[in-house]
């Protein structure tokens, strides 16, 4: 009896898979930023970075859907996540997920090491079936106007791949842009005309998209953020030329057209993630049946 057990036991080692998650189906480059703070008006700073919801729930449909995963940022450092992210209130009050996709963040072990950017731009990005930015004030400070942002989008504009963003991270757009730097200073000064005359070569023209509305902004700024901003990400996508739409502040609001999949604020989180998985097999299953 127990020699049978054994051949049994040796049976089921051999022909049992080695792990329950689902196979790799393809891979999605995840784009932070670098920065932990952004200026303000007046010579303020405000201490920020990544939205724990807007990172963690998106990443872990992708997983649990067999994506695997790539996390770069300019610098290839540690990126910050924005303390004030950190909460309950980011989940409808529900703790248990809160706790849940807390756990699974803090998991992420290549999260705390994410590749450099021009690293990844130059080993390739062909092998990436999407990209997505999570959102957090952060991209309002680096990733507008990085030249390695604009190989990316350039790359996924020109093969059609979704292209993810959500919050204040739609604002990355800009750096598609040839002159972004000079856009981005003409809004510092306030002046979104002259910003306008940047614009012309701008990839998403005529896109419907959206971002954390201004609306939204003035309430951060009397709370959280303690400072005005520079200047508004509605504001600064609507004069580069986009079709931008946004709901009522704090509800859940994705915008898809084209290749362009973008959220309005943390509560999109859990309708852009789903978004974009179906986004991704639409163009698989799209290249399948050419081929």
């Amino acid at each position: 009896m127990k020699r049978l057990l054994l051949v049994v036991l040796s049976y089921v080692l051999l022909v049992a898979p080695a792990s329950t998650q689902p196979a790799i189906k393809g891979k999605v480059l995840v784009i932070l930023s670098s920065t932990d703070a952004i200026a303000l008006q007046g010579g303020k700073t405000y201490k920020t970075g990544y939205f724990l919801n807007e990172l963690a729930v998106p990443v872990k449909r992708l997983k649990e859907q067999g994506y695997s995963v790539t996390f770069a940022n300019p610098n290839g450092n540690k990126p910050t996540m924005d303390i004030h992210s950190d909460s309950v209130n980011f989940f409808n009050k529900n703790d248990i997920e809160y706790q849940k996709i807390k756990a699974f963040h803090d998991n992420l072990v290549e999260l705390k090491s994410p590749h450099k950017l021009a690293d990844v731009v130059q080993n390739g990005l062909a092998q990436y079936d999407a990209v997505f930015f999570p959102g957090g004030h952060a991209p309002m400070q680096d990733l507008i106007s990085d030249p390695s942002v604009r190989q990316v989008l350039l790359h996924f504009h020109q093969t059609g791949k979704p292209t993810t963003l959500i919050c204040h991270a739609p604002i990355s757009l800009i750096a598609a842009m040839p002159q972004a730097d000079a856009f981005v200073l003409a809004m510092k000064q306030g002046n979104p005309k002259k910003a306008a005359e940047f614009t012309k070569k701008w990839q998403y023209q005529g896109y419907k998209m959206t971002i954390f509305s201004t609306a939204e902004e003035q309430i951060a700024e009397s709370g959280q953020l303690q400072g005005k901003m520079l200047f508004y990400p509605q504001a600064a996508l609507k004069t580069a030329g986009g079709d931008v739409r946004v709901a009522t502040p704090w509800s859940s609001q994705v915008v898809q057209d084209r290749e362009l999949i973008t959220g309005q604020n943390p509560f999109s989180d859990n309708a852009l993630a789903e978004t974009l998985v179906k986004a991704i097999e639409k163009k698989e299953g799209n290249k399948i049946r050419r081929e």
